[in-house]
């Protein structure tokens, strides 16, 4: 079966369907990681994105571009969080059903937010059923249209818008660092990247324990890994999806891991020195390079996606009192 991919034109699409509705976040930066790395880092902030996270300009995009008969019958969605979140509130500014299935370890916090904007709430156990496998029995018994959480070709296109608006704010990046779960954000800011600063050299980046999108990229077919566990919990896929894995194949230059020790000393340096909240998930890409995964030449422009800020504030006050 011939995939068809989204492309630059879908993701500038998508801007015009976000514009007005999506935040523009703000792009940060910080003389201390400057200094610390030797390169100028631009921060986008998505984690003063609506609902926290990223995965707001893709639910939209995905629902605003369904039919009337599909916004009818309603939209199904499968997430750890922040995707359910953003399927939530998108279905509730559009005026569309939105039925969520979530693991029963999915944080407090992304649960009753989640609620919150409207949806109903499923749970099941990651470990022992197939996510997968529950939305298509729900899906046959509702006629609900199913939106994956990223392997998707308008969450994709809606995910890089991201990108996008981090280069016409900053200008041409030599290299952009993004999360990886199962791809949909590396793959949309992939596109973003290359339509507007095509000599960017794009990484992915994963939790240690959880690194089948780097099997993949390097063995060339997509490696599916038993579920993970991280605190990044926003990446905690066991494989990378039909889409997502061949824009990242084509257009990628390679996939890093971070471990968690690192993510929590990535999230204390965002308390302490910018003064705002990332979530494990979120820290990913800075974490490739304040902690040297990816070592980049003197004077390098490096753009970096931090994904969400949506961290159950228990576990957060947990994870800045370890110690390293």
């Amino acid at each position: 079966m011939t995939l068809i991919l989204p492309t630059f034109d879908d993701v500038a699409k998508a801007s015009e369907i976000l514009k007005g509705v999506a935040h523009r976040t703000p792009v940060l930066t910080s003389r201390t990681a400057d200094s610390q790395t030797g390169a100028k880092i631009f921060f986008k902030a998505e984690n003063y994105q609506r609902m926290g996270a990223f995965k707001f300009r893709g639910g939209y995009n995905a629902i605003a571009s369904l039919n009337d008969e599909q916004r009818a019958k309603g939209v199904l969605a499968y997430s750890s969080g922040n995707h359910a979140q953003a399927i939530a509130l998108s279905g509730q500014l559009l005026g569309v059903k939105t039925v969520i299935l979530m693991p029963e370890d999915a944080p407090a916090a992304k649960k009753a937010a989640t609620e919150g904007y409207g949806a109903t709430v499923v749970t099941y156990d990651r470990y022992t059923q197939s996510r997968e496998e529950l939305a298509r029995a729900m899906q046959e018994e509702t006629g609900m249209t199913v939106v994956p959480p990223y392997d998707h070709f308008h969450v994709i296109a809606g995910q890089g818008t991201a990108a996008k608006e981090l280069i016409e704010d900053v200008g041409e990046l030599d290299y952009l660092l993004v999360c990886v779960g199962g791809g949909g954000l590396l793959a949309g800011c992939a596109l973003a990247a290359k339509g507007l600063s095509p000599n960017c050299q794009v990484f992915g980046v994963e939790p240690e324990a959880g690194n089948d999108g780097q099997q993949s990229f390097r063995q060339g077919e997509i490696v599916s890994i038993a579920t993970p566990r991280s605190i990044a919990d926003g990446a905690l896929t066991n494989y990378l999806g039909q889409l997502t894995f061949a824009i990242i194949q084509d257009k990628v230059t390679d996939m890093l891991t971070v471990s968690d020790a690192q993510l929590i000393q990535t999230m204390k340096f965002f308390g302490e020195r910018m003064k705002m909240v990332v979530e494990p998930t979120g820290c990913l890409a800075a974490a490739a390079i304040l902690h040297g995964a990816l070592k980049v030449p003197a004077g390098s422009r490096v753009g970096v996606i931090l994904s969400g800020g949506n961290v159950d504030l228990n576990a957060y006050a947990g994870f800045l009192s370890q110690t390293a």
